[in-house]
């Protein structure tokens, strides 16, 4: 009976029995009340608003909390189910109801069939928009119970790939799990043959292959309903960058079942099919696994069946028959490994059917194997087969090893028609062809057939009778006539066999044609020297000379100006200079020294002396020779003038020199010079020269000159001529630090507007171009650092002295020091 405090609440509901507020209002007021008397408020409010989903919804949560922690057996769960089915009469169309109720079942009371039938009963109530709400929970728990039949459990999955075919994948990880590996085979290749299947995983068709081979060649006995091999043979045809794996999937699939000999043939096909050296590396591999573990269980048997020898059961005709199986097997093993080299050039060879390198390996591997009849086998698929055009490497190698094989063996007909045969193939290059013919004519000679050799050469090199120009889309049969290589061989072949005429008569046709190299032209002219044709050389001479520019006639013009003057002399002396002077005319400056040398050499042998200081004046005044040639003429010019002319006369010559040659070898002209006028005791010239040499003289940079001019003044000078010598050292050294500050501070204004890395570089590398040699730019930027300016003008700086700069005297005290010093060393060699 209600309370007193309950009245209001009664009265509410009794007014409005049908409002939900006052139900609710009434139920929250009596939120702590035993759970008998919350269950009658709410079968009161239920009878009132039977319809009403709130006053289902939280009466059934309710009663499921209330079973919370009880056994199975309690009868109160049964009382909950009939509360569920009372609520379904009006909520049938609520999913929450429906979840609610199932959760209940399956996952508190465990009671499968009730609870997958009460599944159905949901989907069939439910519209069909409501239903993946539904099959979420239902296949949840599928997966999750595991005493739930696999029938049953396979055929829930099969009702939602009607509704949902995108979980296809989550089906067979499912059939997979309960070994059901026939069916999840068969869903999978159903999937792989629908051009419009697409993964819910992101997975590749080519991921999907590979899996349904791993679940085939794993369970090969579950697998009744699809065919396996064609299967794998479709994925072979189609993943190319698999086919090593695809081929031992399908080789495991025949192990497991114990088919050796399928298994075996499926790995003789995979080896001798792939054309990738990973893939027959991958099928190798598991090919040998195969056979050695088969060896090794054969092998245990044996030994089993002998040690039980002693037995009656055992028969010793079935020992024999096993010991005779394992030597079979044991040899078919070895002669696998045996063929390893082989199948793996074949492998090449598929991939690459035109590789010459490859043909030549495979004869080698049956020539070491001594299979004469593969080795001509093999030859004669390798020229069949490869295309010039297509080749890699050399093709003629194949014809000439052909022919060579069979010469070998002493079988010259065939060899001379492999080699007639190889003639005619259409190759790329001239070369290739010209090999052939030499190869050809070689053999010949081998076999001392001499006139063979020539008529085969002479062959090769017959030449239209017009000389016209052949385009290089002409077979190369019709421009062999112009390969150098084979004319030289027939040159060399004359020379050795023929007649001088007829020797003459190839070089010229080489000529005709223009194929001759320097080489040639100098090797005709030295046979026709031998053969004491001295005209007919120099004749050869000039044609290649004629045919050849600079610098490619060089050694032609040097070789023929030293023959034609060792022959004549000083007999044809017009003539010689005539060809200097043509070749002078055309020689490049670069190397134009030689051939004024050689020219002056004639002059002085065979001509005069004013001629050849002709000839040197010259060179010297060539101004287009690099200036360390021109260094050399002039010290050459000047040697030869001393010796004609008397040492007088080369003054004006060291004159000119100075004042034409670059600072670096007129430096060095200057200290030649003053050492001549020193030893003819021209003492104020050699000053004068020294004088001179000074202003390009830099005193940190090259101290020994000015060590040799103080140790001239020490020996040849006075008091006034050293301090001069000072002067004029210091002046110098002001005048190059001067220039160098300059430099610097023009590097340190344009520094100032910060430019970039490369305008920095670039301005650095200015400066330095412009410096002396033996200073840098560290010592530049030492010496003009803060505190120690005075050191570029004075070369007092500490830095200097690390450089091999010579520190001159900068003061009054400094110079009487050194005048005092002057004295005594003068006073001394008095004594």
């Amino acid at each position: 009976a209600p309370s007193l405090d309950d009245l209001p609440y009664e009265e509410d509901v009794s007014r409005n029995p049908y409002a939900l507020k006052s139900w609710l209002r009434y139920l929250d007021y009596k939120q702590d009340a035993p759970s008998k008397m919350r269950s009658m408020l709410f079968e009161r409010a239920l009878r009132e608003l039977p319809g009403s989903y709130k006053l289902w919804n939280s009466y059934l949560v309710e009663r499921v909390t209330m079973m919370k922690g009880k056994t199975i057996t309690d009868p109160g769960y049964e009382a909950v189910n009939r509360l569920f089915e009372r609520a379904l009469v009006f909520m049938n169309k609520m999913p929450r109801i429906w979840l609610h109720y199932t959760s209940f079942l399956s996952r508190d009371q465990r009671v499968l069939t009730r609870a997958r039938r009460t599944y159905d009963r949901a989907l069939r109530s439910l519209p069909i928009t409501q239903h993946p709400r539904v099959w979420e929970a239902y296949i949840a728990w599928v997966k999750e119970e595991q005493g739930l039949p696999t029938v049953s459990a396979v055929r829930i999955w099969r009702r939602y790939l009607k509704l949902d075919p995108t979980v296809v994948e989550d089906y067979i990880d499912y059939l997979i799990k309960i070994d059901y590996f026939d069916e999840a085979a068969a869903v999978l290749a159903r999937s792989l043959n629908d051009e419009f299947f697409q993964s819910s995983k992101g997975r590749s068709k080519h991921e999907l292959w590979l899996q349904l081979c791993e679940l085939i060649s794993q369970h090969p006995k579950h697998i009744k309903s699809i065919k396996v091999d064609p299967i794998i043979r479709g994925g072979i045809s189609k993943y190319t960058d698999q086919v090593g794996k695809l081929w031992t999937s399908l080789a495991e699939y025949y192990i497991q079942l114990a088919q050796f000999e399928n298994a075996r043939n499926v790995f003789e096909e995979a080896i001798n099919t792939v054309i990738t050296v990973r893939d027959f590396s991958h099928i190798w591999d598991a090919y040998t696994q195969f056979e050695d573990t088969f060896l090794s269980l054969r092998i245990e048997n044996l030994e089993k069946m002998q040690q039980g020898g002693g037995d009656e059961d055992v028969d010793p005709e079935a020992i024999e028959e096993e010991a005779l199986e394992l030597d079979l097997i044991t040899a078919r093993y070895e002669h696998l490994v045996e063929r390893q080299p082989l199948l793996m050039n074949s492998v090449l060879l598929r991939q690459n059917p035109h590789n010459v390198h490859e043909w030549l390996k495979r004869v080698k591997l049956y020539e070491a194997a001594l299979n004469p009849v593969m080795v001509v086998e093999t030859y004669t698929e390798a020229v069949t087969k490869v295309n010039p055009a297509k080749a890699k490497g050399k093709p003629h190698t194949m014809w000439c090893s052909f022919a060579r094989y069979y010469e070998q063996h002493g079988r010259l007909d065939e060899a001379r028609a492999i080699f007639l045969k190889g003639t005619e193939v259409p190759y790329r290059n001239i070369d290739d062809l010209a090999s052939v013919w030499c190869e050809y004519a070689e053999m010949e000679i081998r076999h001392m057939n001499l006139e063979g050799a020539l008529e085969i050469l002479r062959r090769a090199t017959i030449s239209p009778k017009r000389n016209v120009a052949i385009p290089e889309t002409e077979p190369v049969q019709k421009r062999v006539h112009k390969s150098t290589k084979l004319w030289t061989f027939y040159a060399d072949l004359e020379e050795s066999l023929g007649t001088l005429e007829t020797t003459r008569a190839v070089y010229d046709k080489m000529i005709d044609l223009k194929i001759v190299t320097p080489q040639i032209i100098l090797n005709y002219a030295s046979y026709l020297e031998e053969n004491r044709h001295f005209e007919e050389a120099f004749k050869a001479y000039e044609k290649g000379v004629t045919l050849f520019p600079f610098p490619h006639s060089l050694d032609v013009w040097v070789v023929y100006l030293a023959k034609f003057v060792q022959r004549f002399g000083g007999g044809k002396i017009e003539r010689a200079r005539d060809l200097f002077e043509q070749v002078l005319k055309h020689a490049p400056p670069a190397q134009g020294k030689v051939f004024f040398v050689m020219y002056a050499g004639l002059e002085e042998e065979y001509g005069l002396a004013r001629h050849a200081m002709a000839v040197y004046d010259r060179a010297c005044s060539a101004k287009d020779i690099p200036p360390e040639d021109r260094y050399a003429l002039y010290l050459l010019y000047i040697e030869k003038a001393t010796e004609f002319f008397g040492v007088t006369h080369t003054r004006e010559i060291y004159e000119r020199a100075i004042e034409s040659m670059p600072d670096k070898y007129s430096r060095e002209l200057c200290l030649r010079f003053a050492t001549l006028e020193r030893q003819l005791g021209e003492i104020d010239r050699a000053r004068g020269i020294y004088i001179h040499c000074s202003q390009m003289s830099d005193p940190r940079a090259y101290a020994s000159f000015w060590d040799t001019w103080a140790s001239f003044e020490r020996r040849h000078g006075n008091e006034d001529t050293y301090r001069e010598m000072l002067r004029i050292k210091r002046s110098v050294q002001a005048l190059y630090g001067t220039q160098l500050n300059a430099i610097i501070s023009n590097a340190d204004l344009i520094g100032t507007a910060k430019p970039t890395n490369d305008a920095m570089e670039s301005l650095e590398a200015s400066a330095v171009s412009h410096l002396p040699e033996g200073v840098n730019m560290q010592d530049l930027r030492t010496a003009v650092a803060p505190g120690s300016e005075r050191s570029v003008l004075t070369g007092a700086s500490s830095s200097a002295s690390g450089h091999g700069i010579v520190k001159p005297p900068s003061t009054d005290y400094d110079m009487e020091r050194a005048s005092a010093s002057w004295e005594n060393q003068q006073e001394t060699t008095c004594r």
